[in-house]
């Protein structure tokens, strides 16, 4: 990366079987929720959000990584969760 990343990265998989799972309303909502758009980090520098083509995990699909932790079959209510998991982990 040429530019800065944040404590935490969030991949979002945007192969095939994960785009016809929902990928891009997935990847919408962590959008909406973190206030920045794919490839943008957030203002403090916690979060940077990213797309990749395949993470090779194709029957979790659709699938987002949070520093290195697998969510699979991801919802878009359950986005908030996974936000909320790693600001969390900060406090401890």
């Amino acid at each position: 990366s040429l530019e800065p990343r944040g404590k935490h990265l969030v991949t979002i998989c945007m192969g095939t079987a994960c785009h016809v799972r929902g990928a891009p309303t997935i990847l919408d909502e962590f959008e909406r929720q973190l206030n920045i758009k794919s490839g943008e980090t957030t203002k403090n520098k916690m979060f940077t959000l990213e797309t990749v083509n395949c993470v090779g995990a194709c029957a979790l699909g659709p699938i987002a990584i949070a520093d290195e932790k697998y969510h699979g079959q991801l919802k878009t209510r359950e986005v908030e969760k996974v936000i909320e998991e790693i600001k969390n982990k900060e406090k401890t």
